[in-house]
C-alpha cells in the first residue's frame, strides 16, 4: 500500500492537517493516518486517547463537518484512522479552500476556485450570467445563422424558433433571470472576447516548431469561428491532393473534412474559457494540430474518450445551442465521429493527448501526392511510354496509367503547352515525339 488519491500519512499530529482534511472532503473523500511515517509503517503516537477528543472537535468547529475518528492497535502501536467523506458542498478551512488531487494537497486560488465553487454548486462556467449586455447587443447575423441551422436540424420546435429573441434565448436556457449567460455572449455577441479574455481561434502554419511561417487569428461569435476557421484551413493551409474518377477531378484533402470540423466544434465546445487562451491549430507540412485550452472530466482519461461514453460537455449551454443548431451530437460521440471519419476515408486515426495544460488532436497526413506531385508523375509515365512506342494512342495509355483517356488529353496538352512533346502528321496516323 502507498499513499494515493484517498491514502495520507502523518507520524504525528499538526492543527495544519485540518487542511489535508479540507482537502478530502471537497474531493471525492479519503483517509488520513496519523502515526504512520512515509514508508507506511505505524510507528505509533503517544497521545493517542486525547487526539481521539479533541481531532473531531477541531474538524466539526473550523472545517464545520463530521469525520470518523478511530483508534486502531498495531503490533503494539496506537495510530489514529480519520476518515473523510465527500461533501456535496464546498469546505473551507479559515476562509481556505484546499482539495486533494492525486497524492498531493492544493491549495485553490482564482480561476480554479472559481470552477471548483461553481462544480459544487451544480453549475458551470458558461452558465453565470453576465451584467451589462443586452439583448439589442447580440448579432443579428449569428441569431439568423442559428434559426436557419435549428430549422434544417429540425432539434428545436417550429414555434420556438418563431419567437422573438428573448424568448428564444430563454427556451434555449441561456437568460439567468434578467441577464444573459456567458454562453449566450460566446454564440451571439459580435466581440465575445469584450467579456472573456481568449475567446477566439489562432491558426499558424510552422516549417519547424521554432519557424513559423505565417498565422492568422478568427473573432467573433462562435457560428463565425467554426466556418472561418474551416474555410481558412481548406483555402489557405492545407493542400488537396488530386486525383480522377473516369473523367471527374477528385479532390482530397490530408484531414477529412467531416473530422476536422468536428475536431473545431469539440474544441469550441469543451474550451475552459475562463483559461484566458485560444484555441491553437498549428499546421506542418506532414501534420495538423489542435490544441484545446480544456479538462477532462474527473478520472476519464483518452482512452476513455475513443470509447462509447456519456455525454458530459464542458460548456453545457454551449452544446445544447450547437445540438439544436444541428452542429454536434448530445451522445458524446464527437471524437467517436472524428474516427469514424478519418476510418472511411482511409487516412490515419488522430492521436489524442491530455495533459496540464489540455486536449491535442494531432492528425498526421497520410504519404499521399500532391495535385503538384501527382501531375509530374503521371507526365513522366506518359513521356516514358511514347519514347518507347511514339505511335501509342490515348486510349492504350489510359490503360496502363489508369486513368481516363480524358485524362491523358489533359496530361497530353499540358505537355505540348511546355514544350516537352509535340505531334507529326496527322491526328489518327501520325506520332508522338519528346524533345528533351
Amino acid at each position: 500500500m502507498r499513499e494515493n488519491q484517498h491514502i495520507e500519512w502523518k507520524e504525528s499530529w499538526r492543527d495544519e492537517y485540518l487542511k489535508w482534511i479540507c482537502g478530502f472532503a471537497n474531493a471525492e473523500g479519503g483517509v488520513l493516518e496519523i502515526g504512520r511515517n512515509d514508508k507506511g509503517v505505524v510507528v505509533g503516537i503517544t497521545n493517542a486517547k486525547k487526539l481521539l477528543e479533541d481531532i473531531p472537535n477541531k474538524i466539526r468547529d473550523i472545517l464545520g463537518i463530521m469525520a470518523e475518528v478511530n483508534l486502531i492497535e498495531d503490533d503494539g502501536h496506537e495510530y489514529l484512522e480519520i476518515r473523510v467523506e465527500p461533501y456535496p458542498y464546498p469546505v473551507s478551512y479559515k476562509g481556505e479552500y484546499h482539495y486533494r488531487s492525486g497524492g498531493t494537497k492544493q491549495e485553490l486560488k482564482g480561476a480554479a476556485l472559481d470552477k471548483f465553487l461553481l462544480r459544487k454548486q451544480g453549475r458551470h462556467w458558461d452558465g453565470v450570467p453576465v451584467p451589462n449586455v443586452a439583448v439589442k447587443d447580440l448579432s443579428k447575423t449569428a441569431v439568423e445563422t442559428f434559426r436557419k441551422m435549428a430549422r434544417q436540424s429540425q432539434r428545436l420546435d417550429s414555434a420556438i424558433l418563431g419567437e422573438s429573441l428573448p424568448g428564444l434565448l430563454e427556451k434555449l436556457h441561456l437568460v439567468d433571470g434578467s441577464h444573459l449567460k456567458r454562453a449566450a455572449v460566446l454564440l451571439f455577441h459580435p466581440d465575445p472576447e469584450r467579456f472573456t479574455t481568449g475567446a477566439f481561434v489562432k491558426v499558424g502554419f510552422f516549417r519547424t516548431n521554432a519557424d513559423l511561417l505565417y498565422h492568422d487569428e478568427i473573432h467573433g461569435d462562435l457560428f463565425t469561428q467554426v466556418e472561418k476557421t474551416m474555410d481558412l484551413l481548406l483555402t489557405k493551409y492545407l493542400k488537396a491532393g488530386v486525383g480522377y474518377k473516369g473523367i471527374q477531378r477528385v479532390e482530397s484533402f490530408p484531414v477529412p473534412e467531416p473530422a476536422l470540423r468536428e475536431a473545431i466544434l469539440n474544441a469550441l465546445t469543451h474550451k475552459d474559457y475562463s483559461s484566458g487562451t485560444p484555441i491553437q491549430i498549428s499546421v506542418y507540412s506532414d501534420k495538423l494540430m489542435l490544441w484545446n485550452p480544456g479538462e477532462l472530466p474527473g478520472g476519464w482519461t483518452v482512452e476513455k474518450l475513443k470509447l462509447k461514453h456519456p455525454s458530459r460537455p464542458f460548456n453545457p449551454d454551449l452544446a445544447n445551442t450547437f445540438f439544436r443548431a444541428g452542429m454536434i451530437e448530445a451522445w458524446g460521440r464527437g471524437i467517436e465521429r472524428i474516427l469514424d471519419a478519418c476510418r472511411s476515408a482511409n487516412v490515419p486515426e488522430p492521436e489524442l493527448r491530455y495533459d496540464p495544460s489540455g486536449l491535442w488532436i494531432v492528425f498526421s497526413f497520410p504519404v499521399i501526392a500532391t495535385q503538384e506531385t501527382t501531375q509530374e508523375t503521371t507526365q513522366e509515365k506518359i513521356v516514358a511510354l511514347l519514347r518507347k512506342t511514339p505511335t501509342m494512342t490515348r486510349r492504350q495509355m489510359a490503360e496502363i496509367i489508369g486513368i481516363s483517356e480524358n485524362g491523358i488529353k489533359y496530361h497530353l496538352d499540358k505537355l505540348k503547352s511546355s514544350g516537352v512533346i509535340r505531334h507529326v502528321g496527322p491526328t489518327k496516323a501520325g506520332h508522338w515525339e519528346v524533345l528533351n
